[in-house]
């Protein structure tokens, strides 16, 4: 097999039959490395399947009716005509499904919001891109939580759907599609992609034993369980040492996967794609399980047990394994099993799906193997991000640790939030979430960095923005940068100014701002976010640092002083101008580069300083409800009123104007300066009031 590239398909339909596709892999990036281990007693995996019974006769049927149709519709000559082409293949990225049982908590929160920053990012570049996010509705203990609510399950799915949809459109996530695992195409797809899998061997029926857990949906090997007694109730129980989560023996006739067939493969996988995880201390840790032997895995559960799920296609007294069916989640979106030459059409390959790191054995072992199975490449990268705990403590819903992400966003506002989660949220290490770090960062960051900044520059009255931004777009101001700053005042406050001190700051100043897109791009292709915006955010600590220093509104007090001579005048003026457009500038591009961070808060901004907008969003009306679950972090902190702009969900598209990401750079628009909406005056109109406590 050649190096770096896999054995062309025999099909023209993936998944029918034949080699794997032909595609070539990525050169490394620098990734993190930070090391979080990954159990041992991974090896195991699944537990052992047992002898091979006879599988029932299950070939490969005609593609389902909707698949069909949506096969037709693609090959349709009038079709094809009225559909536009694509440049390139969207950017495909995903959040992982959360299971209905229980409500959201930051963590979800936070999976989402690093999504659609990722997408949004995209955006900012032009470049279409999709973000399918949704709910995991079937198995054991979706089905328990509903007995034990005494709801029909479907009913009980459709509300716990609801709330994770409420969240995203809250949130401000730009999702393409919030499916759900109870979705008939989706059904169709998974039925359709085991008996791809029966086809070609890869599914046999056994006898299977061993421990499962509900709460993972897993079963776990026996290295990884131990018996502890349960501080509640006294009794004595079996854990997943993993987890904590319990365990319970089971003994049942399955049917199986030959996961252990794809050893080699998988391991040639992630020797050539390294950076197909991040950060690269999981890779490792999964490298290291796979080396170390894989069994196979059961797929399905007896009907008799779990009844809530996908019946395996000829056998309706199985159903398909939880896992297998949310998996295919992704590929349901991209619209497969896709036509001839439509596969990029729908973003497979995912450009890159982000997890927490507790389901990494699922998507980085089980999913790539699953996907080889059918012949259809794994995504090109995984983003594998650590989790939020509460006073150091585990998150859990059963102690009611768990921080409630509606009353977050009420009390914070949702900008506020995702900026947050950005900047303090975690790879590859925990974060411990606090109120406090919320308010801190506001306060230093937002309200005194940002805010106050663009309160400052927008609201000045002893100078004007857009005459600032014409000179600063001359030849003047380039005669100027040559020759730097002086100190023209003649006593007063500057006396004490230098050429060399002043000239360095705005060198200093214009460079930062000059490498800062590149620098933003940097971070967001190895898909680290949060360094991202902490760079971001310190070219506007060192721009009021700049402007602090400066001190234009003296200037501007020593061009209105009686005496001064009109040439003197104009120098001055020259000085003030270069002043208020270097600050003017730096809120530009920052708030270009923050749209993906804050949308609504980095739109005002770029309203406030006349930044040209375009039809970039489309407003969707969602009407968004917080459950009253999980802890109330208190009354809302921030009194934003006069201030928003959000009234529902935004969906983001490619964004082609001077607003986009090429525009982020020095002198790149010349027409801004006319605030597009009232800047306000006092607490009326500013883009972060003050914190109303500071606990």
């Amino acid at each position: 097999m050649a190096k770096g590239v896999f054995k062309a398909p025999t099909s023209t339909l993936h998944g029918l039959s034949g080699g794997i596709p032909d595609f070539h892999l990525h050169p490394p990036v620098m990734l993190l490395s930070p090391r979080v281990l990954f159990s041992r007693h991974h090896r195991g995996l699944s537990s052992a399947c047992g002898a091979s019974l006879p599988s029932p006769s299950a070939r490969s049927p005609p593609l389902p009716s909707s698949v069909q149709a949506r096969h037709r519709a693609s090959s349709s000559p009038s079709l094809k005509a009225d559909k536009p082409a694509r440049e390139s293949q969207p950017y495909y990225i995903t959040t992982p499904i959360f299971y209905v049982n229980a409500a959201p908590h930051v963590g979800h929160l936070y999976s989402m919001v690093l999504a659609d920053i990722l997408k949004r990012w995209q955006h900012l570049q032009g470049r279409d891109a999709l973000l399918c996010t949704g709910t995991d509705e079937h198995g054991m203990k979706v089905q328990r939580a509903a007995e034990k609510a005494g709801s029909d399950t479907k009913a009980f799915c459709d509300d716990g759907a609801a709330v994770f949809k409420n969240l995203a459109q809250k949130a401000d996530i730009s999702y393409d599609r919030f499916i759900r695992t109870t979705d008939e195409d989706h059904s169709e797809t998974v039925q359709y992609a085991w008996r791809i899998l029966i086809e070609k061997d890869l599914i046999y029926r056994s006898k299977h034993e061993g421990w499962y857990s509900v709460s993972d949906e897993t079963f776990v090997p026996a290295s990884g369980v131990h018996k502890i007694v349960d501080p509640p109730t006294g009794r004595k129980i079996h854990v997943s040492i993993e987890t904590g989560n319990e365990v319970e023996w089971s003994s049942e006739t399955n049917y199986c996967f030959r996961l252990s067939s794809f050893r080699d493969r998988l391991l040639e996988h992630y020797e050539q794609v390294p950076n197909f995880m991040v950060p690269s201390t999981r890779m490792q840790d999964v490298q290291q399980a796979v080396r170390s032997g894989l069994e196979d895995l059961s797929i399905s559960r007896p009907s008799q047990r779990l009844s809530w799920g996908i019946p395996v296609p000829g056998d309706e007294s199985q159903t398909i394994y939880v896992w297998l069916d949310a998996l295919l989640n992704y590929l349901t979106f991209s619209g497969y099993p896709w036509a001839p030459n439509s596969q990029s059409t729908g973003g497979w390959p995912a450009q890159c799906q982000v997890i927490g790191k507790d389901i990494v054995r699922f998507h980085c072992i089980y999913w790539p193997a699953f996907l080889m199975a059918l012949d259809i490449q794994p995504p090109k990268r995984i983003l594998t991000h650590a989790h939020w705990t509460l006073g150091h403590q585990k998150m859990a819903k059963s102690t009611g640790n768990v921080v409630n992400p509606f009353f977050a966003m009420d009390r914070f506002t949702t900008d506020v939030m995702r900026y947050y989660l950005a900047h303090d949220g975690g790879v590859s290490q925990d974060a411990d979430y606090d109120n406090a770090h919320i308010i801190k960062r506001y306060k230093k960051g937002l309200h005194g960095g940002l805010g106050g900044l663009t309160s400052r520059i927008t609201r000045g009255k002893q100078w004007n923005v857009r005459e600032a931004v014409r000179f600063g777009i001359s030849e003047d101001f380039l005669q100027l940068q040559s020759k730097s700053l002086t100190n023209r005042w003649g006593g007063g406050p500057f006396d004490y100014l230098d050429n060399t001190s002043l000239t360095t700051r705005v060198t200093e100043l214009w460079g930062q701002l000059f490498s800062l897109r590149a620098n933003v791009d940097h971070f967001f292709h190895d898909l680290d976010v949060k360094n991202a915006v902490n760079v971001i955010m310190n070219v506007i600590h060192q721009t009021n640092i700049f402007l602090s220093y400066c001190e234009p509104w003296a200037m501007a007090s020593k061009v209105r002083e009686e005496g001064v001579s009109e040439e003197k005048k104009q120098r001055m003026t020259k000085d003030l101008n270069t002043v208020i457009f270097l600050c003017a500038e730096c809120l530009r591009i920052c708030g270009i580069l923050l749209q993906p961070f804050m949308p609504d808060r980095a739109a005002r901004l770029l309203d406030m300083l006349g930044v040209e907008r375009e039809a970039s969003e489309i407003s969707i009306n969602d009407d968004v409800q917080a459950p009253d679950n999980g802890i109330d972090i208190g009354q809302a902190d921030l009194d934003l009123t006069g201030t928003e702009s959000i009234t529902s969900r935004t969906r983001s598209v490619p964004i082609q104007g001077k607003r986009s990401s090429k525009y982020a750079e020095p002198r790149a628009d010349g027409d801004y300066g006319e605030p597009k909406v009232d800047v306000g005056r006092g607490l009326l109109g500013v883009l972060f009031p003050p914190p109303l406590s500071d606990t």
